[in-house]
């Protein structure tokens, strides 16, 4: 009989027990966490499609006509300034240059034997002053012949990189003809339009005196190494998109960037005094979202809010809450306007602790 009653009291231990904890478990479900709107300064990134373009990036065109007699250098190497890339074959302007040394120093003879008579009277002034004038046009004919000769010889007029090859050893290359393309890459140019209220925007806070530094997100979605500074900004909107451009000037020490990339500019744009919410204590109902607010009798009301700019985990908003209201953070599934609920408050600072965002 006490066996009896022994069993009897452990099951009775038991049954009371697990009504206690499943009691226990319920107050704890009972209980939502809210918190609070905070308002402090922060910043936002906003991405641009870009392109890269190097500083200097020329086409290398033949200044004569002939055979390409020579090509001293190979695709993709880097040269220095004044280095030789290609030669023309010369013969026919080197026979040109000497034709036009003799023609001036027979012309320069005339001169000074002119130039006698006429000191002893012999001949007019007239004589002389011919005489001159065809010394004048044989040495002019000497410089221009020096000058053709001069451009068989293709140079490098800045260090960079040599681009694929337009032509061949041994082509018959015609006056203008494409040889090649040559890119400085020791500093880049990035393009990015910027839509007319983001451009506003950016001029409200641009300072004269600090130059507004812009960060590359690259193809392969990772953050070139240095950051760039934004320099120029075009004189006119484009009327068709909007849009007016922006240019970024980029260090490249490395080489790494290369002319016709493309990327993502990142530029950071300061928030002030922004009034912020978590994400995750909003719903959106017909692309409107909602918070549900607490009132001091603890009852929830759905509230619609106007969101400004958007980061990662927060929203700015700019219409339909104070940072003294009270929101639901957690278990926004479990209720529904009208229903009084037992909160426990969370300070927005630790809230935001907890979010992993980019915020000051």
């Amino acid at each position: 009989m006490r066996k009896f009653l022994l069993i009897v009291s452990l099951g009775g231990l038991i049954i009371n027990t697990g009504c206690g904890s499943k009691k226990e478990e319920h107050e704890v479900e009972s209980k939502f966490l809210v918190t609070s709107p905070i308002r402090k300064d922060t910043s936002i990134i906003d991405e641009y499609v870009c392109q890269i373009h190097s500083i200097s990036h020329i086409e290398l065109r033949a200044q004569e006509r002939g055979y390409l007699q020579e090509i001293f250098i190979d695709e993709g190497q880097r040269v220095k300034k004044g280095q030789r890339l290609f030669q023309i074959m010369p013969n026919l302007y080197e026979a040109e240059m000497m034709r036009a040394k003799a023609e001036k120093s027979f012309a320069e003879i005339e001169y000074q034997n002119t130039k006698t008579l006429a000191d002893s009277n012999v001949v007019a002034p007239n004589e002389l002053a011919l005489a001159k004038a065809k010394l004048e046009k044989a040495e002019a004919e000497l410089r221009t012949a020096q000058v053709h000769l001069q451009f068989t010889e293709i140079i490098a007029p800045f260090d960079g990189i040599i681009d694929r090859f337009h032509v061949r050893l041994g082509s018959l290359i015609d006056e203008g003809e494409l040889l090649t393309n040559l890119s400085d890459n020791s500093s880049m140019w990035v393009y990015f339009n910027v839509p007319e209220a983001e451009y506003l925007d950016y001029m409200s806070h641009a300072k004269s005196d600090s130059p507004n530094r812009v960060r590359l997100l690259m193809a392969n979605n990772k953050l070139f190494e240095f950051s760039g500074v934004v320099e120029t900004i075009e004189a006119d909107f484009n009327n068709e998109t909007g849009n007016i451009p922006f240019r970024a000037t980029f260090p490249n020490p490395n080489g790494l960037l290369r002319h016709g990339e493309t990327g993502n500019i990142q530029m950071t744009v300061p928030l002030e005094n922004a009034l912020l919410v978590p994400q995750k204590a909003t719903y959106e109902v017909l692309d409107k979202k909602y918070v549900f607010v607490i009132g001091e009798d603890d009852v929830v009301q759905a509230r619609q809010i106007t969101i400004g700019e958007e980061m990662p985990h927060l929203f700015e908003v700019t219409s339909g809450l104070t940072e003294n209201d009270r929101i639901l953070l957690d278990g926004l599934r479990k209720v529904k306007s009208g229903d009084k609920i037992e909160v426990e408050f969370e300070a927005p600072e630790s809230v935001l602790s907890h979010l992993d965002l980019y915020a000051e």
